[in-house]
């Protein structure tokens, strides 16, 4: 299962990686700040940079594609 999470750096979100990285799902992490990749790395998941406030739709349904679930935990 291919999921994408928005807000992919906050504590429910990383908790939500680590599970999903556990049983063998792929989670892709939405990030604004770079600096954080290495977090959701450790989490298990693969960070995407895309700030939700200033990107456009193209770029978003780009990030969304294949994606089997989308979880919005970014605040």
């Amino acid at each position: 299962m291919r999921v994408v999470i928005a807000g992919g750096h906050g504590k429910i979100a990383k908790l939500l990686e680590r599970e999903l990285a556990g049983r063998g799902d792929t989670a892709l992490g939405l990030i604004r700040n770079p600096d954080h990749a290495a977090a959701l790395r450790a989490a298990g998941a693969e960070p995407v940079v895309c700030d939700l406030e200033h990107t456009d739709v193209d770029t978003l349904t780009a990030h969304l594609a294949g994606a089997d679930a989308v979880v919005f935990a970014a605040g």
